[in-house]
């Protein structure tokens, strides 16, 4: 037997050539010290062994361990025999209460504690020679700013080197935020649900990318103490945010929030089960229909997926069916977010966009007013949705007023190109035009017709700049 704790706590002075006169400051601070704070439980002598069974992920809603998930990765990492070596990252110092319950489990061979203080303790030599001995690392909870910070330091790619010997990584509250492939980070304040849906470009949505990217976990974003603090509705603007921005691989983006005392273990190839409470995958597959900054959020259709303890949910091979949708219009979300009615047959049509609209998706070719796709027969407001294919690509729709109506049209464009929004009479004049400048700016028009009878209108998306398969989308209404 290991004994339950050694006496190797230790502060080891973080030093660079450059820091021979002066030692680094702790994050965000300037001041004249920064250390790091070094505490080992168990076995002074690591674990040598030449392969491991893993990877695996335990993704928690709250900042401590739960043994549940922890136990199953320990036993996923190990293959069923030997111990594992435990590296717990912290930011702060607030003792060893992670390593405390880690070393009461079976498999253990030591726990140690590593709080790092400042951005290049992440190149402290022995906090990556802990790192990298360990079998698991563990991000604990605090400001995942913070942890943010370490992005580019030896620290990133010793994480990454235990996951890729068939270890494994997890963490909880802020320590389950950076371990997703966009990274709410926090950097400026914390935004509540309120705040996001307001203005998804409020000052404290901010996010990292490019830190880590697990297997089977990309295009996702995840949050924490989900139902308790309300969270929905701004992993909702994280979603929205991801996909417009254009922070995804698939034009798709995948929130994880899981609520307190909660867990996900993931396993190697994937599937996620989950130990505890319930936790949430919400799926933005869409560009927003707005999401400008200083408005609020428009977003129809999310599709959402809601995990009780011990159901799962495969990353490696999404579903397509278990979802209930909830939207986002005007920055006011659909009633009772946390539940539903799912969509169990995958060959019917999600419902419409709210307000009784519907939705149509371009069919080339609709390059001139000949081509174009006639909408006129839709039920409104319409979202129209599309992409430039090329630079100079131009989409065509056609639409009918009659007199005294008013038609508007409000595109939202991806960020990788720059495209303009005329509209146009039946013979191809130009009656108004939105031409604003930049990949990703929005565009709008609207037109009263004030003739007698009815008229046909052609709305025109044009590439100005660049090209992609990222839909643009346009919400099409009448008054």
């Amino acid at each position: 037997m290991f004994p339950v704790r050694n006496p190797l706590r230790t502060r080891l002075a973080v030093l660079t050539a450059a820091s021979l006169v002066a030692t680094l400051a702790p994050i965000g601070v300037t001041a004249a010290h920064a250390q790091v704070i070094r505490d080992r439980q168990g076995s002074s002598t690591d674990v040598s062994r030449a392969s491991w069974s893993g990877p695996a992920y335990t993704m928690n809603g709250s900042g401590g361990v739960v043994s549940a998930t922890m136990t199953r990765a320990i036993n996923a990492i190990r293959g069923g025999s030997g111990t594992i070596d435990v590296a717990v990252v912290a930011a702060s110092d607030g003792g060893t209460p992670e390593c405390d319950d880690i070393m009461g489990l079976a498999g253990v061979n030591s726990c140690t504690t590593l709080t790092l203080t400042a951005k290049n303790d992440g190149n402290n030599s022995q906090v990556n020679t802990d790192i990298r001995n360990a079998e698991f690392v563990y991000f604990a909870g605090g400001n995942q700013c913070n942890y943010a910070a370490w992005k580019g330091t030896a620290l990133e790619a010793s994480v990454e080197s235990v996951v890729a010997k068939g270890g494994g990584v997890g963490g909880g509250s802020a320590g389950h935020h950076i371990n997703s492939d966009i990274v709410y980070d926090a950097c400026a304040a914390s935004a509540t649900s309120a705040i996001a849906l307001d203005d998804p470009y409020d000052r404290s949505m901010t996010f990292t990318t490019g830190m880590f990217r697990w297997a089977n976990y990309a295009n996702t974003v995840n949050d924490s103490h989900f139902q308790e603090r309300d969270r929905m509705g701004r992993t909702m603007a994280f979603v929205a945010r991801a996909v417009k921005d254009g922070r995804t691989s698939a034009g798709a983006a995948w929130g994880v929030g899981v609520n307190e005392g909660a867990s996900l273990f993931i396993d190697k190839s994937g599937l996620a089960t989950l130990s505890g409470s319930n936790a949430y995958v919400v799926l933005g597959d869409h560009q927003p229909e707005v999401a400008v900054s200083g408005q609020p959020l428009t977003y129809s259709n999310f599709k959402i997926w809601k995990l009780a303890n011990g159901q799962t949910y495969n990353f490696a091979n999404r579903p397509t069916c278990g979802y209930y949708l909830k939207s986002v219009t005007n920055g006011v979300p659909s009633s009772n977010l946390y539940s539903g009615t799912p969509v169990t047959d995958c060959s019917t049509t999600p419902p419409p966009p709210p307000g009784g609209g519907s939705a149509y998706a371009e069919v080339e070719p609709n390059d001139s007013r000949t081509a174009a796709n006639d909408v006129s027969g839709h039920s409104y407001p319409l979202t129209v949705t599309g992409d430039m294919k090329s630079g100079s690509d131009r989409d065509y729709f056609k639409v009918s007023l009659t007199s005294g109506q008013t038609l508007t049209v409000d595109c939202a464009v991806p960020s990788a190109y720059d495209a303009d929004l005329y509209l146009l009479s039946s013979t191809g004049s130009t009656l108004t035009r939105s031409v604003n400048d930049g990949a990703g700016a929005d565009e709008s028009v609207s037109l009263t017709r004030t003739s007698s009878g009815s008229a046909t209108y052609y709305v025109e998306v044009e590439a100005y700049s660049g090209s992609g398969t990222a839909d643009y989308a346009c919400t099409v209404a009448k008054s």
